[in-house]
């Protein structure tokens, strides 16, 4: 077999067309710079398939003779490792920021180094036995006992609904992320969409490295409410060879049901999610378990005032169980500086309720703020190393998938002296063929 006339035509073709598509790419990701979640694409060039040249060669066997470059495929660069650790550390930090934002929302309800700090009006209301100890007839000072109360009572209700509030905006948060308006369904519903048309396009050997792009950029954005864990579809043909090999399967949530799976997006139930579900559902549930520690740990304080306070007293001063049901019941008619039927310069039951100062009620409301500040000094730490993290992560994906203006410019330049090398030798044999077909047999005319 001879080599035929226009081999060396259609060489150059596929030359001039490899670089066209090339540079076709380069303008694809120069569009996309700005993109939210592109990932840079490239052509990836290989040798056509040769052509065969029989009895050829001096031995008389057959040759091969190349026939130029084709376009194989266009790659999308992406790490998948630097994902999954994205996808961690967006989990992370959601979390840690919502815990940050609410527990700082707590912190701040206890008013602290101001007039309604309960450590001061806990420490008014002990002075105000000290001063009616050192006044057990003054009706002014009985007066300041029953108002300093009446104040610390009001306090304690006060801040035991200012914090159940934070844990209630907490739990209703977990539900508006998880409700229908909320942002997840969107997500998972799209995720469900794409894998339809992922799997078509595959299925039809085409790369849909924009569909794909579209997708991972909703797995980065779901990251942030809740743990996230991608495997591919695991559903199986007669051959034992993965049926639908577009598609992935989506776990949300430690739940047991994925929230995406072929074409079913299946929300999950507060009940449903695991008791660590992390990023902001975690975050959110943890702030609401954290509240009721916190109450709880108030109510004993409450509890621990009324019994002390009126085991002390000759009569009661505070009714109530708790920090939530608190109240005074005392008046300056009923406050007795000592025991009933005692002297009136007796002051032993002031003596005694005065020296209850610094003692379990204080040590609780301090331990209480102690563990409050402690608690979001660990999520403030917590969050600015999540954060630093990310971006370290997000610099890494980026220097990866990300379009840089300067490569693309380098590349665009590489790529046009390729095509402007093909077509010279396009033009070339298409001059050889011209003299061939118009001057072969003219000599002579």
């Amino acid at each position: 077999m001879t080599i035929p006339a226009f081999t060396g035509l259609q060489t150059a073709l596929r030359g001039v067309q490899a670089q066209q598509a090339a540079l076709d790419v380069i303008a694809h990701n120069i569009a996309n710079v700005e993109t939210p979640g592109y990932s840079r694409q490239e052509a990836v060039f290989g040798a056509s398939a040769p052509l065969r040249i029989d009895g050829t060669k001096q031995d008389g066997t057959s040759a091969q003779l190349g026939t130029g470059v084709d376009v194989i495929t266009y790659r999308r660069l992406r790490d998948d490792f630097l994902d999954l650790q994205y996808r961690a550390q967006s989990m992370t930090a959601g979390q840690s920021d919502v815990t940050t934002k609410r527990l700082g929302v707590v912190q701040s309800d206890l008013a602290s180094g101001s007039k309604s700090d309960m450590g001061t009006l806990l420490d008014n209301f002990w002075t105000s036995w000290d001063t009616l100890a050192a006044n057990p007839t003054s009706t002014d000072a009985k007066a300041a006992v029953v108002g300093a109360a009446q104040t610390l009572a009001q306090r304690f209700g006060t801040l035991d609904s200012d914090i159940a509030s934070a844990g209630t905006q907490a739990t209703a948060a977990v539900s508006d992320l998880l409700s229908d308006q909320g942002p997840i369904k969107p997500i998972a519903t799209e995720l469900a969409s794409l894998n339809d048309q992922i799997n078509r396009a595959q299925g039809a050997g085409v790369a849909p490295n924009d569909l794909l792009d579209r997708r991972d950029l909703l797995l980065d954005q779901l990251s942030a409410y809740g743990q996230v864990s991608v495997t591919p579809d695991p559903t199986l043909d007669a051959a034992g060879k993965p049926a639908y090999p577009g598609m992935i399967q989506v776990s949300f949530g430690g739940a047991s049901t994925p929230l995406v799976s072929q074409t079913t997006a299946t929300m999950p139930t507060t009940a449903t999610l695991s008791a660590t579900p992390g990023g902001q559902l975690g975050g959110l549930m943890d702030v609401a378990a954290k509240v009721d520690g916190y109450r709880a740990t108030l109510a004993t304080m409450a509890s621990s005032l009324i019994t002390t306070v009126n085991s002390a007293s000759s009569t009661p001063i505070f009714s109530g169980t708790g920090a939530n049901d608190i109240a005074v019941v005392a008046t300056s008619a009923s406050v007795s500086a000592g025991v009933a039927g005692g002297a009136a310069s007796d002051n032993s039951v002031a003596l005694a309720i005065r020296a209850l100062r610094g003692g379990a009620v204080d040590t609780a409301y301090s331990g209480l703020v102690r563990q409050i500040g402690s608690d979001v000094q660990t999520a403030n730490s917590s969050n600015t190393t999540a954060n630093s993290v990310l971006t370290s992560i997000t610099a890494q994906r980026q220097s990866v998938s990300g379009v840089s203006m300067d490569e693309e410019m380098s590349n665009m330049i590489r790529f046009q002296r390729g095509y402007q090398a093909a077509a010279r030798a396009l033009t070339t044999m298409d001059d050889l063929l011209n003299t061939l077909i118009n001057s072969t047999g003219r000599a002579g005319l």
